[in-house]
């Protein structure tokens, strides 16, 4: 497994981004917190999203004034790799 899968918090920004992207920062950390019920710090938060797009995995963008993220190819593939890992343990 690529190792920026080994962090749940990545998974999930990833997942979400796969699911509704592209999202603002501030929106998909909205997200996340809703999806977790608590409240994530935005350096570390933000710290994540940076080393995912360092990695190829999320394009940042620029949405008016704010930054947007969607997923790359290789991000989509990774995601849906890691989806199925996940399903032929559940079944």
């Amino acid at each position: 497994m690529a190792k920026w899968l080994q962090s749940g918090r990545r998974r999930d920004i990833c997942a979400l981004l796969y699911d509704e992207g592209p999202l603002r920062g501030q929106s998909l950390k909205t997200r996340l917190e809703d999806h977790y019920d608590a409240r994530i710090d935005s350096q570390s938060f933000y710290a994540g999203l940076e080393s995912l797009a360092e990695k190829g995995f999320v394009e940042r963008t620029t949405d008016g004034i704010h930054d947007a993220y969607v997923l790359t190819d290789a991000g989509e593939r990774r995601v849906r790799d890691h989806f199925e890992w996940m399903r032929e343990r559940i079944e």
